[in-house]
Formats: C-alpha cells, sequence, structure tokens
C-alpha cells in the first residue's frame, strides 16, 4: 500500500472511531456528517491503492458509492419510508461487489466452502429474520429475501478469491446486516447501532484492503 492510501485510510479509521462515538452518543447531526464521510474516505482509498486488479478496483468504487446511498437513505428521518430503497442501494453494492471479487481470484475449493458456510449461516439467522420480516413488515418479504441471497452469494465468491481481508470483509459484513436485521425485525438488541456500524465500517475496509496486492 502506498503513503497516500495509508494517510487515507488512518483518516478515514479516525472519521469511523467518530462517528461509532456519536452513534453510541445518539448525536443524530454528527452521524449525518461522520457516516457518509466515513464510506467517502473508503472511496478515497480505493483509488489511491495500487491494486491487483484495476477492473476490480472500478467495481469496488461502485459499490462503495453505492453504499454511500444505502448510507443516506438509511440515515434519513422516517427510516421505514426509505428502507427499502436504503435495502435495493446494498443490494446493488453487493451485485458490484460479486464480480470484482470474481476478478481477484475464483478457487472451487473456495467457492464450496463458502457455499457450505453461507448455507449453514442463512439457514440459522436467515430463517429467523425472514420469520421476523413476515411477522412485523411482510411486504418486505420478498425484497429482504432477494437482498439476503445476494449478500450470502458475495460471502460465497468472497470465499473463493482466498484473500484472508475479502473473506473477512464478506463474514463481517454478513454479521453486520444480521445483527441490523434481527434489531430490525426479530427484536431490539441493546447498542445495536453502534455494532452494526462497527461491523459495518470494518467490513467495508477489509474489502478495500482485499484489493492490495502484499
Amino acid at each position: 500500500m502506498n503513503g497516500t492510501a495509508a494517510l487515507l485510510l488512518a483518516l478515514t479509521a479516525v472519521v469511523a472511531v467518530g462517528d461509532w462515538m456519536v452513534v453510541a452518543g445518539k448525536n443524530k447531526r454528527l452521524e449525518y456528517i461522520l457516516k457518509p464521510l466515513t464510506t467517502i474516505g473508503l472511496v478515497a482509498v480505493a483509488v489511491a491503492i495500487e491494486p491487483r486488479d484495476p477492473a476490480a478496483r472500478v467495481l469496488f468504487v461502485i459499490a462503495l458509492t453505492l453504499s454511500l446511498a444505502g448510507d443516506v437513505l438509511l440515515m434519513l428521518p422516517n427510516r421505514k419510508r426509505f428502507f427499502a430503497f436504503g435495502l435495493a442501494s446494498f443490494l446493488l453494492a453487493h451485485l458490484a461487489y460479486i464480480p470484482g471479487l470474481l476478478l481477484l481470484g475464483a478457487s472451487a475449493g473456495g467457492l464450496i466452502v463458502g457455499f457450505v458456510v453461507a448455507l449453514v449461516g442463512g439457514a440459522i439467522v436467515g430463517r429467523r429474520v425472514l420469520a421476523g420480516v413476515g411477522r412485523t413488515q411482510p411486504a418486505l418479504t420478498v425484497p429482504v429475501t432477494v437482498y439476503l441471497t445476494v449478500i450470502l452469494a458475495m460471502a460465497v465468491v468472497a470465499w473463493g478469491t482466498l484473500l484472508p481481508f475479502a473473506i473477512a470483509g464478506a463474514v463481517i459484513f454478513c454479521v453486520s446486516d444480521a445483527v441490523l436485521a434481527s434489531n430490525e425485525f426479530v427484536k431490539p438488541w441493546p447498542r445495536a447501532g453502534v455494532v452494526v456500524m462497527v461491523t459495518y465500517h470494518v467490513a467495508q475496509a477489509l474489502l478495500v484492503l482485499s484489493l492490495v496486492s502484499w
């Protein structure tokens, strides 16, 4: 990683920690600034690094930009009204990550392991989330099912790369969304907002770092 990318990553980490603190303190005004600024910082890091595959970097930047749109939509005051749009933004982000990750490598063995892990995770967590969606917001059952399928597909492809940063980033992204969905549709989690943001930012940063040829 070059010096510019390292500096941008360090600055982004500072902004991210600031966002976690304001989320914990429920300071929405500062969150409106720091949450999107963190994702913008990760976009800058992705642009500044020397990637193992330039085409993969382009797709990752698209994914991060779509994630930024999702960040904004899920922060808006009337969150339930915009939840489906935020979900769609992140779904498109994962659809951009999938071919980007494929460009980084596709091991048959890794894909098989990833499929098994995704199958188990989906059976354990996904079923509970979908049951909760059916009870609380049945209109979202199909969109959430599609989203769940796509993010698990992204995780499978990440396993296929055999890159530790890509695998960790995808798995942690799934954990972040699982906490968010459980808090939204199953039962409230204590400090769920902080847990979601910490895991989300760490996941996105790890995915960006998977672009680097170490």
